[in-house]
């Protein structure tokens, strides 16, 4: 009994005294997700990440803002979104005590404002996001004229700027006048150039399946053509 006391004595307290005091957790501790919307530039790469689904982002466009929220419900705190976050705005803290007596409580959000297409005036891109990349693009070393075209593309929405690249592409309408007499065969399969007939006018997909030699069927020049496309 002796060597007993002598042994609690030595070891002293086995329990910790919470929560009569603050409980120590380890530095490598992974709590509650900490988020510092002074940082955050509405990237979504923290939403993209979340294999819990508890962060989401909705764009509301007759405010011109997105919407950023967490769901402490929801979050398995495995620390995807501290990784993956390339300005560190939302970082795991140590802090544990999470229950609440409020559903509304488990919940938080940040707010961000938007940046309108300079073509069809519609919000697509948060306003942090634009002067980010901006500022990625300055420190690659690009400026003047180059520059001025990247704020271009970057102020237009991704369906402003696939017209744009559309309209302003040199071959946009190079298909339209070249028949298929005028391309050699295994070019057309190779490349899948739409060919014109010019007995119909109709312009056609070569891809499709009626016009794809086959080495099993009854094309008997499938051989050769696959053998030009080696060559």
């Amino acid at each position: 009994m002796l060597k007993l006391f002598k042994t609690v004595l030595k070891t002293g307290d086995a329990t910790a005294k919470y929560p009569f005091a603050p409980y120590e957790v380890s530095t490598d501790f992974r709590g509650k997700p900490e988020l510092d919307a002074t940082q955050c530039i509405a990237c979504g790469a923290c939403m993209r990440a979340c294999p819990a689904n508890a962060l989401v982002m909705e764009t509301d466009e007759q405010q011109g803002i997105r919407r950023w929220e967490l769901s402490l419900a929801r979050c398995i705190y495995c620390g995807r979104c501290e990784e993956v976050c390339p300005t560190h705005a939302l970082v795991l803290s140590q802090q544990f005590e999470l229950a609440v007596t409020n559903k509304a409580d488990l919940y938080e959000q940040a707010e961000f404002e938007l940046v309108n297409c300079r073509e069809c005036d519609r919000p697509f891109i948060a306003k942090k996001l634009f002067h980010y990349v901006m500022e990625i693009l300055q420190h690659a070393g690009l400026s003047g004229e180059s520059l001025d075209m990247r704020r271009h593309q970057l102020e237009s929405c991704p369906e402003c700027r696939r017209q744009a690249n559309m309209l302003d592409g040199q071959n946009l309408a190079c298909n339209r006048y070249v028949t298929a007499e005028q391309i050699p065969v295994n070019t057309i399969y190779t490349t899948g150039i739409s060919a014109t007939h010019p007995d119909s006018g109709m312009s056609e997909n070569v891809h499709s399946a009626s016009h794809m030699p086959t080495i099993n069927g009854t094309d008997t020049n499938a051989t050769d053509i696959n053998r030009e496309e080696v060559q």
